[in-house]
């Protein structure tokens, strides 16, 4: 068997473009609401979740403790949900984005078949799979 024989009978090959999935078109409008809908809840959860580290604290706080007195407590809260919107702008929890993966359309997985790299023996006379790559190799 010689060179052009092999490169015939090879399966044609596909161009990136082929093989990479697209995910279907999401109207901008609809994908600009989900995601502010998304901020504005992982802002809300954030919020939420300083609100009652306050809570707890001002209740195992002693009789003495600075924690225990409610005054400002109006701006506390007010600075706990800028606090708040500004994580959520960065996504600092995640939670948008999970709740997108989740709303929106997702491209479907792709497998990819790349080969195991190589890596030269210690004797040098074949090269070997790296570890942890099952391949088949026929020793002479």
């Amino acid at each position: 068997m010689n060179i052009h024989d092999i490169a015939s009978s090879a399966a044609p090959v596909q161009t990136e473009a082929q093989t990479v999935p697209v995910a279907p078109q999401v109207d901008p409008a609809l994908l600009k609401k989900a995601t502010e809908a998304a901020i504005k809840f992982e802002s809300f959860f954030i919020s939420e979740t300083l609100r009652q580290m306050r809570r707890s604290t001002r209740e195992m706080a002693g009789e003495d403790s600075i924690f225990k007195d409610r005054v400002n407590e109006d701006m506390l809260d007010l600075a706990d949900g800028l606090v708040a919107d500004a994580m959520a702008s960065q996504r600092a929890f995640g939670i948008a984005d999970m709740l997108l993966r989740q709303l929106l359309p997702q491209p479907a997985p792709v497998a990819f078949n790349a080969p195991a790299p190589m890596v030269a023996s210690s004797k040098g006379e074949h090269a070997e799979s790296a570890p942890g790559h099952a391949t088949t190799r026929n020793n002479p």
